[in-house]
């Protein structure tokens, strides 16, 4: 899909070349790689080949993000993916809110490409009554109040939008419901960081992760001083030195 607006300044991808090991960073919903950016420069800075790619319909206008749909996100992360699998040796891909859901989606769909994955705040389903309702609101009204910027740290800022596009909201679904009947099929190591106050995403998610994945290597880690971006948030540096040594230790290539 052919986009025409112009990006929000903070909202670009993010891009660096460097060792054997690719590491692919996705933002959320309604979100920009500008949650990603801090922690995809932690981990350039230690020597990985980096992408965090801004999603379609992203970083430009909620209007625009409107005409995008789940599989238009996917498609931007899975060949971001490819191009990672063919410049580095191993991959690991990493991800917030939905953005994490996509990640999950590789691993279900790519197994032998995803070395690991490290997710924050993941969302594959919620219980709130009123997204029931979205599969007809969105022939009635074409947003809702938004949901970013969810930053317990002053200051702290996605580049996202201030409403929820309906339709885009209504393919989000969709998506996650695929990546719930596939869930067994994740076998791939996971680091899991949940933030305790997070005001857009409940622990449901969670607890189906934790039921339907066939990882062997999980490890949950509890942020106790976040909200749901927590990627700029108090808690950052526990995730961005966590899933640096979780990559280290999982993502590994041969010597010579």
């Amino acid at each position: 899909m052919t986009e025409t607006v112009t990006v929000v300044p903070g909202a670009e991808p993010f891009a660096h070349d460097s060792g054997p090991v690719g590491v692919l960073l996705s933002h959320g919903f309604t979100g920009s790689p500008a949650s990603m950016t801090p922690w995809a420069r932690y981990l350039a800075d230690r020597g990985h080949t980096v992408r965090a790619p801004r999603l379609p319909g992203h970083g430009t206008t909620w209007q625009e993000m409107n005409r995008t749909r789940w599989d238009d996100w996917y498609a931007t992360v899975d060949a971001a993916l490819t191009e990672l699998t063919e410049r580095c040796d191993r991959v690991a891909v990493c991800g917030l809110s939905m953005g994490a859901a996509l990640a999950m989606r590789l691993a279900e769909l790519r197994p032998d490409d995803v070395e690991a994955l490290v997710l924050v705040n993941p969302v594959v389903g919620v219980k709130n009554w009123q997204l029931k309702l979205v599969p007809v609101l969105k022939w009635l009204v074409p947003s809702m109040p938004g949901i970013g910027n969810d930053i317990k740290k002053p200051g702290g800022d996605e580049v996202g939008y201030d409403r929820t596009p309906l339709k885009a909201l209504a393919s989000q679904l969709g998506g996650w419901r695929e990546i719930r009947a596939d869930l067994h099929k994740i076998t791939a190591p996971m680091l899991v960081f949940r933030a305790t106050d997070d005001h857009v995403v409940d622990a449901t998610s969670l607890g189906l992760i934790r039921d339907g994945v066939s990882s062997t290597v999980t490890e949950y880690v509890t942020l106790e001083n976040s909200y749901h971006v927590a990627t700029l948030d108090h808690d950052a540096p526990v995730i961005f030195e966590r899933s640096a040594a979780f990559i280290a230790e999982h993502v590994r290539v041969a010597d010579g």
